[in-house]
């Protein structure tokens, strides 16, 4: 089972780094983790080194419109990120990289690359991610959280309002037995009269 691990990203083509007959780990930290609409063998916690979730892309399609932006989450730099990874079975591989790289990357925003996660029984896997691009114009970076909270509020796309994502992810992060302190005091925030 074993994956290559490719330098760079893999934006120009979805399967780019899949050695062909071998499964494929993805790994979610927003909406995936409870909505991984694609077939999977295995589902694991895990936790990514050298990269945290935060909301800090704007959604002008899924959570939000060009006129009316919402808000939904990147993997940025630094620290570390727990979540869930799903296993794919090989022969499946290609067809549910197209389905998720199609969800993922309407406006490039992110670039999908392999990274080393850890699962929770300590196996060490190469797992497809998304990574916030620093340079897109979708990119937020250091809002303050009162601004974060406002353009979650006002965030309603073609899958729901952005508050919904929020609260959706923090529930099954719990359920997981996870915890993300900075998006309940968030959630908290956006609640606020």
């Amino acid at each position: 089972m074993g994956i290559a691990t490719p330098e760079g990203d893999t934006t120009s083509n979805p399967t780019a780094g899949w050695r062909q007959g071998t499964d494929l780990w993805v790994f979610a930290y927003g909406s995936l983790m409870w909505n991984p609409d694609f077939r999977h063998e295995e589902a694991r916690t895990a936790r990514l080194a050298g990269y945290h979730r935060a909301m800090c892309i704007l959604s002008y399609q899924w959570r939000g419109t060009p006129e009316r932006p919402g808000l939904v989450m990147g993997l940025d730099r630094g620290g570390s990120c727990r979540g869930r990874v799903f296993r794919v079975a090989a022969p499946l591989v290609p067809a549910v990289m197209e389905q998720v790289y199609r969800r993922e990357m309407p406006t490039g925003v992110y670039v999908p690359r392999f990274v080393p996660v850890t699962l929770d029984d300590g196996r060490r896997v190469a797992a497809w991610a998304f990574i916030a691009r620093r340079g897109h114009p979708q990119y937020l970076a250091d809002a303050a959280p009162e601004h974060l909270a406002a353009l979650i509020r006002q965030g309603r796309g073609a899958a729901g309002p952005c508050r919904d994502y929020l609260a959706n992810t923090i529930a099954q992060l719990e359920a997981l037995g996870l915890e993300d302190k900075s998006l309940g005091r968030l959630l908290t925030l956006v609640d606020m009269p």
